[in-house]
């Protein structure tokens, strides 16, 4: 393992003296990439020093104790030769995860894309719901939250709602909860008290990068029209919504959220870059899923993922076996252990698979 880490620790020299130099500074495609290099390689070279430390802490204290000539110092070297000890195989299985390949998409800002599925007004009001939870569990991750485009259902929440988020390792982290998610409650709506299963359906789309992909904007088509929905007296009167479509895919993206039709631009060309970036991900996504039969998939859309049931308090996660009795918690933001579930599944599975050891 210490060969490994030695490389590892080689490269984050090289990477730190490359990140400096002017050249590299000026071109900003391989500046962000040695930036994003850096970070995951400080981590390891931290857990480098830590492993050198423990096992070299192993090491003097079983010289302290074989010596034997003090016995206070014998004493003290027993306790710390069984601390370093206990320590040593944690340590050895966070660096095992944490040298599992990374998926370089992982530290990408992304655009989410809430719809409501089956279930009529009911699937809206879930769709509401969902755009809440996530909202308030990237509050609690620090990112930041910004609406794209919402269409409003009849009987509150959303017939679909785009926001962005931006942060550290956002797509990594939430790219599992792309799929349907099922909700089983009796609807505000129902007299009779009956359990209605409604559904909606969450996209995860990597935030593309200028260089990432490039778009021909003889390609798009943009159509202009008025904001619907509150704002003031702009809403209804101004041609400040923006509609593009991409004519070679058939794709569309428009944004209606911003006052201003030139901000809207970006925002709808932003998004519009995402999807075509995830159409070409989605490609790559399903030739990987042909080589591995993994449990947990971040590609299939149509996937039924997690019911959220109402009567009985609990969320379940269908593609782990995970059942929480904590509804009210994960529909106020607190999703971080089903997230850190499927996480640990899906990089158990890439450690079986790697031939890092």
């Amino acid at each position: 393992m210490l060969d490994r880490l030695q490389i590892i620790k080689q490269r984050f020299d090289e990477v730190s003296d490359l990140i400096i130099q002017p050249d590299v500074i000026s071109d900003q495609k391989r500046y962000v990439q040695l930036n994003k290099e850096y970070k995951d390689l400080k981590g390891l070279v931290e857990k480098r020093e830590e492993y050198i430390k423990v096992t070299g802490g192993i090491k003097e204290a079983q010289e302290i104790i074989a010596d034997g000539s003090d016995a206070e110092m014998v004493e003290m070297a027993k306790m710390e030769l069984d601390e370093n000890k206990a320590r040593l195989p944690q340590l050895e299985e966070e660096i095992k995860f944490m040298l599992i390949p990374k998926d370089p998409e992982d530290a990408k800002n992304v655009m989410v894309e809430i719809r409501a599925g089956t279930g009529g007004d009911e699937a809206s009001i879930f769709a509401g719901d969902l755009f809440r939870m996530y909202t308030k569990y990237c509050e609690s991750r620090g990112w930041r939250t910004s609406v794209v485009d919402i269409n409003e259902g009849t009987s509150g929440g959303f017939k679909e709602v785009i926001f962005e988020v931006t942060g550290e390792d956002v797509y990594g982290t939430l790219k599992f909860e792309a799929g349907v998610h099922r909700v089983q409650r009796v609807p505000q709506t129902e007299t009779q008290g009956r359990i209605h299963t409604s559904a909606a359906t969450v996209m995860v789309l990597p935030e593309a990068e200028e260089f990432d992909v490039q778009i021909d904007m003889n390609d798009v088509r943009i159509d202009l029209f008025c904001s619907s929905g509150p704002g003031g007296q702009s809403v209804n009167t101004t041609k400040s919504a923006v509609r593009m479509t991409h004519i070679p895919t058939g794709l569309v993206a428009q944004c209606q959220d911003e006052k201003s039709q030139h901000k809207n631009k970006d925002k709808a060309l932003q998004v519009l870059r995402s999807r075509l970036y995830e159409m070409e991900l989605a490609k790559k996504q399903e030739a990987d899923a042909a080589k591995r039969s993994s449990q947990v998939s971040s590609g299939d859309r149509s996937a039924k993922i997690r019911t959220y049931n109402y009567p009985q308090g609990r969320v379940t996660d269908h593609r782990i076996g995970l059942t929480l009795y904590d509804l009210d918690g994960v529909m106020n933001g607190s999703i971080q252990k089903l997230i850190d579930e499927i996480q640990l599944v899906n990089n158990t599975e890439k450690l079986k698979e790697s031939e890092v050891f």
